[in-house]
């Protein structure tokens, strides 16, 4: 048996004995107690922040930067590992995990360690408001979740009416440099692009982030380029896109820049870089429109 391993059981076990020791003297004062969390990913740590429960958040792991206060918030961990032996510190009451964003075997061994784990995995913007509507209930402040529920789908709606009927363009979203690799049906951005009247010509792609090369990009003859950046991104630079100048996207310098960290993050925050997507390809059809008529 490896070391680490005994050190985490044996801690463990210390841990429960030390609570099922205080249970009886502190069942009064734990009823009506928040849960202390311990949230692992960046976008369930804002959630939780948007819901009034941020304070209760004892561990994070890495990237989780958003509000500012979750910056102070001590990190455990990324989506490559999870350090047990601080789960086991913490004594959490419950640790909320990102499904397809954190190691299978580290979740596996949090749970069998006995640990309450709930799964987090929101696919759409719909799923965003479930979510907080989970999270409410699972950290005592259901009320105010509620609220941020419906506010946040009744912006949505807004901007689906605003302009889910506009005049289509073609539109390539570059997830990544390099390799090239764009969107297609089933992933977080593609429904970005339906709202906001954008064709994916990638769309019937076998795989949801599918690896495309430049010969491919030519061929969709795009009106607009989608290239969200991130603050910590290695590189912060996108594909470089001057030398292609056959492309109308290209050759007219429509070159969407937006927030990769907003964007790509499945939260409330999503609907600005929705709202920021939309509003920029209006302009670059009022572009298009104004050259037609020139």
């Amino acid at each position: 048996m490896k070391f680490t391993h005994y050190l985490i059981i044996l801690m463990s076990l210390a841990f429960s004995a030390n609570a099922q020791e205080g249970e009886h003297n502190e069942a009064d004062s734990t009823a009506t107690a928040k849960p202390r969390i311990i949230a692992l990913a960046p976008h369930i740590v804002e959630m939780l922040f948007d819901i009034g429960a941020g304070e209760q958040i004892v561990a994070a792991t890495e990237h989780a930067d958003y509000p500012l206060a979750a910056q102070k918030i001590p990190r455990i961990g990324n989506s490559l590992r999870i350090q047990l032996e601080r789960v086991i510190e913490l004594q959490p009451d419950l640790i909320i995990a990102w499904q397809s964003g954190n190691p299978s075997d580290d979740l596996a061994r949090i749970k069998q360690l006995g640990f309450n784990v709930v799964y987090s995995q929101p696919n759409s913007f719909n799923d965003v408001a479930k979510e907080l509507r989970l999270l409410g209930r699972l950290s005592g402040h259901s009320e105010q979740a509620e609220q941020v529920a419906s506010k946040f789908l009744a912006d949505l709606a807004k901007l689906k009416q605003q302009y889910g009927q506009k005049q289509q363009l073609t539109g390539f979203y570059e997830v990544w440099s390099r390799p090239l690799t764009t969107i297609a049906k089933g992933s977080w951005p593609q429904q970005f692009l339906d709202i906001c009247s954008i064709d994916n010509p990638f769309y019937q792609a076998d795989a949801r982030y599918p690896q495309v090369n430049i010969e491919q990009i030519l061929q969709t003859n795009a009106d607009i380029i989608i290239q969200p950046l991130s603050e910590n991104q290695t590189a912060k630079e996108g594909y470089t896109w001057e030398q292609w100048p056959i492309l109308p996207a290209v050759k007219h310098n429509q070159i969407i820049k937006l927030d990769a960290d907003v964007v790509h993050r499945m939260t409330t925050r999503s609907l600005n870089a929705l709202s920021d997507l939309c509003q920029q390809a209006d302009k670059s059809r009022a572009f298009y429109k104004n050259k037609v008529s020139e």
